[in-house]
């Protein structure tokens, strides 16, 4: 793989990584209301941990290629993206056509932020 390469699509990958674990981390207790807020609460601090081992390279190897608002435009929709799976597969909640249209609006603003200044 060409470095290049390498280098714009390793932070990409650690993003997808990351909001996984995010993911799981802000949302994953809401199947477990009945558990003890401590107990979540400290399950997503260990899941966030993990989450937080993949985005800090992410974004200190990213910064090498991308700017700090294009990382931070990507990390958006890369979280969006991963959270209509979780909601779907994960919560069985449905996405509607409101929602869709409010995450194309925020990917459209990161569109904006990797758009040629001219």
């Amino acid at each position: 793989m060409p470095e290049m390469l390498f280098a714009r699509l390793v932070p990409i990958l650690l993003l997808i990584g990351s909001n996984v674990f995010m993911t799981f981390a802000w949302y994953g207790h809401l199947k477990f209301k009945q558990a003890p807020l401590l107990l979540v609460i400290l399950a997503s601090w260990g899941i966030a941990f993990v989450e937080y081992c993949l985005a800090v390279p992410a974004n200190r190897w990213g910064s090498a290629v991308y700017s700090a608002a294009q990382l931070k435009a990507m990390q958006e929709v890369i979280t969006l993206t991963v959270f209509v799976g979780f909601s779907l597969l994960y919560l069985g909640q449905k996405i509607t056509v409101n929602h869709l249209i409010g995450f194309a609006l925020i990917a459209a603003g990161a569109w904006f932020i990797f758009r040629a200044p001219g």
